[in-house]
Parts: structure tokens; C-alpha cells; sequence
């Protein structure tokens, strides 16, 4: 979608644009259903679970459908590998509400086993592929999973502790070895033409209840006491980002007074660069499922490289790239960015990060025939819950949009009234697309979701047209390239230390990465450490993006308000331009 330079815009209000977009006999129609007890605007339209979405896979045919290096995989081909896997899950006892866990970089196989659980009821277990072995073990026990599917980087991080999880009866590993080979059940990636063109098993004999709102998934969230949280996700929640997509862009069209063209049926196929992790809801939900229904190409790399980037962009004629913002500026700022023909942009897309207004500018005058895009979403949502795209990106840089029509949000005072407009309080969401709990933990689903509005922990402000703008995080929390990081998690970890006293944990701006984390110790009167000690501390204990980058040495004690919290604006003040130790 290219950005007009029409005059006159916008030819049409928000509100009027998403009135005349869900009327009645609109392809983006609206409904309003019952969803966890309340009567919540859903599409009228559309596929309704995730089973809906594998039936349309399996019509895209030979239509390529994923592209790893010098493997290519059809639609057709994926489907078989999901209906054989679906079929040897039945065959091993899995059964409907039962946990598969997968737990791999992003390769071919992720998707497989995904959607193979999920067709059969169970629920996908997406777990964290940069976690440190004590936290993959965590999710697999937390979860209870049944199944457990590695690559053989993570089956070496926790084989040693596989034995001590009673409810874990099956683990299988891709491309490798010391468990049951994923290979025996599907075979390798190319010989997935080879498979038999088997429908998915029956659901109705599998006792399932697979309804629009019935658990899919179980992603995981850092978790503000320390511990990650499990937020559980419904097949509406994933399904209706395929139209949620696609309404944003007749959005843009109609308010630059215009009407979205449809596509020819002999375009060339769309293909999107996939440069964040599958196991995040945004590589899954807003990603990875649009593009399944609509036959797109997705294209992998092993490890994002923006150098190798930008080959693929020019080789797979790649129509959307993007991420996180580190993406979005690596991309922009590389130095060879022109040597490659990059005409098959269309869309610049980022999120999970601030998205400073630099950005969107950058993006428009590197690539003027390509929209920039950001949105704003958590697990919690299962991905998308707003989007600011085109000429409205372009107008308000700072704003991650509107919310899309399933969606509502308010700002919230502390004192529990709603703040006016322009006011910033936290922000609050409800919609059918947000979790349906945090798995086996009541008390932290009441504080979060109870009452019928998801507290995000976002401060923000609304505009005259309801726009959002966060302004900053309510709860302790970094986010490093899209990546959160609850400070009380790594603050608790470095209190273990027998030198340290207190820590505290605070962002250093980074101008790609958004902020990094650094550290504030106070060690113990006679205690001894340097930074790297401490450093490796927290890394043999958690993923590598939590270690902090820098650590700071305290001579006195931490500042702390009259209830006894860390003050950490002082702390930023005080330590964010220092030098390390």
C-alpha cells in the first residue's frame, strides 16, 4: 500500500470510517456476541478457528508457503505435514485441553507442530527459545505440557531435567538427536511432497469443543513477581487479526477519500521478511496467521542480519518487512541499502517497542512508495489491538493509532474514574481478541483482567479522535528490542548474590534497541564483586537479553520513597549517562 499524495486529507473522520467499514453487509461487518460474559463486538465474518484458517491452507495448493535458506515449502505440502503430525498426537494420547509445548528457533517445524496441536483441541505451548534453562523448565512445568517438541539447542539447555516433570510423557526433537526424532512421525522438509493428503482428524470424535472463544494457546508473558505468566489465548483471539489486517488498510484508503482496489487474481504472490521470533504472539497471531489464510510467502532467516536482509528482500521480492523498530533502523541505516533493488516494498511494519518519530520519517524518505506501519498490542491482546498506518502514521508519528473495531480502551485515574481526554492515566483494554486467563494463577488474572477490562500497565493519553500515546509504563518493566524485561526479576536474581546488598534495575536509551538494561548495586559491607561476575550471575540464570549490559557500584544506599520502593527516576538520573564501573 503506497501513501497518496492526495490534498484535501483526510477526506473522511475516524469514526465515520469505521462506521460505513462495519455496516451491515460490509466484508469487515460487525457483531456484537457473548465472550466471557460479555457482549463484546466480534467479526461478523471471516474464519472462526484455527481449524477454519488450516482448511484454506490446504486450498493455496502449491503456492509456496515458507522459505528457509535453500528450503522451500508449499501449502500443500504444509498441510500434510499438519494432518500426518495432527493423527500421531491422536495416536499418542493427546488429548483436547492438553498441553503441547514447542520450543525451537524459528525452522519449518514450528509451525507444523503448532497447528497441529491446535487442530486437534489441545493447546500450543509456544515457550521462549532465548530462555535460560531454569525458565524453560518453569514453562514446561507450569504448564504441565504433555508433549515437548525441541531444536537440539534447547533440548541440550534442560535434557538433564526432562526426567524430574511427571506430567511430561513425550519429547521429540527436530533436526537432531537424544530424544524421539520429529523425523519419524513427518519425515525431513523435503519429503514432505511424499506424505499421504490426509484430512485432519475429526474433531467431533475427538470430544473437543473447539467454539470460536476455546483455548488455542498458552503464551507467556515476563511476569511482574519474577516469574513468567502464562496468558491463554482463544482461536477468535488469532483469527480475527486476518481481518483486522486488512480493515486497517481500506481505513487508510477511505481516509484519503478512496476506495481499496482489489487484487488481481494473477498478482504477484505477496511475501513478508519474518525477523522476529514465531514464539512471540506478534510473529504468531499477526503475523504468521493472516499470511496462512491469504496464501502469502512467508520468508525465515536463521538469525537476522540486515545485510542478508536486504539480499532476501531483493531475491523473494519481499512486500512487507519490519519487526521491532532495531529492525526498522538496521534496515534504513544499512550502508549497502542501496545496492539492492527494494521497488517490492509496500509496507514497513514495526511495534512491541517505542516507535520514535524518527523512524516513521526515515522510513517515508528511504522508501517512498512503502507505507510505514506500527502498532500496539501485548500477549495479553494475543498481538495486534491498534494500528497507525499511512498518512495517519505520517500526521501523528508519536501515536500507536486508533484501535481496531473489536477493540475498546479508556485512560484510568488511580482513584478508579475514567481521565478526560488528553489526560494520562493507565491504560485499560477490553475486546474479544484479549486472553482468556493466566494459566492455573486466579489471583493474577483477577488483578489483571477482573472486571471486564485488562489493565495494561501502559500510561497513555487519548486524543480528540482516539488516538493513543504512551507515554511511559506504570509497571517496573523495560523493553529491550521488543523484548520485556521485568526489573523485579532480575533485581531478585542479583539479591541471591552473597555480595549484593540491593539492586535495582533501570533503562539506558539505545538508539535501535529502544533502551538496554543496566544495573545499581549496593554490595555488602565486606562483600566482593566485580561487573563481570555479576554479569555472568544473571546470565547462567536467565535469557541473555534480561543480563544487563552495564553495572553500576553504589556507595551508599539505594534511594527509596517513604513506602520503601526504589525511586528510580532518581536512579536514571543519576546512572544513565555514568560510566560503567
Amino acid at each position: 500500500m503506497s501513501i497518496s499524495s492526495a490534498t484535501g486529507w483526510p477526506a473522511i473522520s475516524v469514526a465515520d470510517a469505521y462506521a460505513r467499514l462495519t455496516a451491515a453487509g460490509s466484508p469487515f461487518e460487525t457483531a456484537l456476541r457473548p465472550v466471557r460474559g460479555q457482549l463484546l463486538k466480534t467479526w461478523a465474518k471471516g474464519p472462526q478457528t484455527m481449524r477454519d484458517v488450516l482448511g484454506r491452507v490446504r486450498e493455496h495448493g502449491d503456492r509456496t508457503f515458507i522459505v528457509l535458506e535453500d528450503e522451500r515449502v508449499s501449502y500443500g505440502d504444509f498441510h500434510k505435514a499438519v494432518a500426518q503430525l495432527a493423527a500421531a498426537f491422536v495416536e499418542m494420547g493427546v488429548e483436547p485441553g492438553d498441553r503441547v509445548a514447542v520450543t525451537m528457533r524459528n525452522l519449518p517445524e514450528w509451525p507444523v507442530t503448532v497447528c497441529a496441536a491446535i487442530a486437534i483441541g489441545a493447546i500450543a505451548t509456544p515457550l521462549n527459545a532465548w530462555w535460560s534453562r531454569e525458565e524453560l523448565v518453569y514453562g514446561l512445568k507450569d504448564s504441565g505440557a504433555k508433549v515437548a517438541i525441541f531444536d537440539p539447542e534447547r533440548l541440550e539447555r534442560v535434557a538433564g531435567d526432562l526426567a524430574g516433570l511427571p506430567d511430561l510423557d513425550h519429547v521429540m526433537v527436530a533436526r537432531g538427536e537424544g530424544a524421539a526424532p520429529l523425523e519419524t512421525l513427518i519425515g525431513p522438509v523435503a519429503g514432505w511432497a511424499s506424505l499421504p493428503d490426509a484430512d485432519l482428524p475429526p474433531i467431533d470424535a475427538l470430544g473437543a469443543e473447539m467454539d470460536p472463544d476455546s483455548a488455542a494457546t498458552l503464551f507467556y508473558t515476563s511476569g511482574t513477581t519474577g516469574k513468567p505468566k502464562g496468558a491463554v489465548g482463544s482461536h477468535r483471539a488469532f483469527t480475527s487479526n486476518i481481518l483486522t489486517q486488512q480493515f486497517v488498510a481500506a481505513r487508510a484508503f477511505l481516509r484519503r477519500g478512496e476506495t481499496m482496489p482489489a487484487r488481481p487474481a494473477n498478482a504477484p504472490q505477496r511475501a513478508t521478511l519474518l525477523a522476529v521470533p514465531l514464539f512471540h504472539v506478534t510473529g504468531f497471531s499477526a503475523i504468521l496467521t493472516p499470511l496462512m489464510f491469504n496464501g502469502d510467502k512467508l520468508v525465515l532467516m536463521r538469525r537476522f542480519d540486515a545485510g542478508q536482509a536486504l539480499a532476501l528482500i531483493e531475491r523473494e521480492r519481499i512486500s512487507t518487512a519490519g519487526g521491532v523498530p532495531a529492525i526498522a533502523w538496521q534496515l534504513v541505516d544499512h550502508p549497502d541499502r542501496e545496492k539492492y533493488d527494494l521497488s517490492s516494498l509496500e509496507r514497513v511494519a514495526y511495534g512491541g517497542a517505542p516507535c520514535p518519530p524518527e523512524l516513521s520519517r526515515r522510513v517515508r524518505e528511504v522508501w517512498p512508495h512503502a507505507a510505514p506501519s506500527a502498532g500496539w498490542g501485548m500477549t495479553e491482546t494475543c498481538a495486534v489491538f491498534a494500528n497507525n498506518t499511512a498518512e495517519d502514521y505520517l500526521a501523528k508519528p508519536d501515536s500507536c493509532g486508533p484501535p481496531t473495531p473489536l477493540g475498546e480502551w479508556k485512560v484510568m485515574r488511580p482513584d478508579g474514574t475514567e481521565a478526560p481526554t488528553g489526560e494520562v492515566g493507565e491504560l485499560w483494554v477490553r475486546g474479544c481478541t484479549v486472553a482468556i486467563e493466566y494459566w492455573n494463577n486466579p489471583a493474577a488474572t483477577e488483578e489483571t483482567f477482573g472486571g471486564g477490562w485488562l489493565k495494561t500497565g501502559d500510561l497513555a493519553r487519548l486524543d480528540e479522535e482516539g488516538f493513543a500515546y504512551i507515554v511511559d509504563r506504570a509497571k517496573d518493566m523495560l523493553i529491550r528490542g521488543g523484548e520485556n524485561i521485568y526489573c523485579i526479576e532480575v533485581e531478585n536474581l542479583l539479591a541471591e548474590h552473597p555480595a549484593v546488598d540491593e539492586a535495582a534495575l533501570i533503562g539506558l536509551p539505545h538508539r535501535t534497541l529502544g533502551e538496554e538494561p543496566g544495573a545499581i548495586v549496593r554490595l555488602r559491607e565486606g562483600g566482593a564483586a566485580d561487573e563481570a561476575e555479576l554479569r555472568a550471575f544473571v546470565a547462567s540464570r536467565l535469557a541473555g537479553f534480561k543480563v544487563p549490559v552495564r553495572v553500576f557500584f553504589a556507595g551508599e544506599p539505594l534511594p527509596r520513597n517513604a513506602n520503601g520502593k526504589l525511586i528510580k527516576a532518581e536512579l536514571r538520573e543519576r546512572f544513565a549517562q555514568s560510566e560503567p564501573a
